[in-house]
């Protein structure tokens, strides 16, 4: 249990279930946007980055082009969650250089499951 996730979202309900999805098997750190997890970075060096997609001050996508252009985080791999599904979106996340977009509500095994396959 090594490996440590990041996990960003403004909604509580869903860093509560994505949380209990993965804390048996990786040490799990919460935080309610993207803001708090780039003072996080300061510090400590997740393995995998979930990163809900529409928050108020920095969105997901904002995020993820700042953390693509700082050397020291750019080879974190990055899963986007978002209650969205549509075209346009999904053809955002793909070129922003995310590996995956999980539709919520999150469901826990396909969450598992589509970490395990990253990290």
């Amino acid at each position: 249990m090594d490996k440590l996730i990041f996990i960003v979202d403004d909604n509580d309900a869903n860093l509560t279930v994505a949380a209990a999805a993965l804390e048996n098997d990786y040490r799990v750190l919460t935080m309610p946007s993207a803001e708090k997890m780039f003072l996080l970075l300061e510090k400590k060096h997740p393995n995998l980055i979930l990163l809900d997609i529409e928050m108020p001050e920095m969105t997901g996508l904002e995020a993820i082009v700042k953390l693509k252009e700082n050397p020291k985080y750019s080879d974190i791999p990055v899963l986007f969650l978002t209650g969205r599904s549509d075209d346009k979106l999904l053809s955002d996340t793909k070129k922003s250089g995310a590996l995956e977009v999980i539709i919520k509500p999150i469901v826990a095994a396909v969450l598992l499951d589509n970490v395990k396959k990253y990290i």
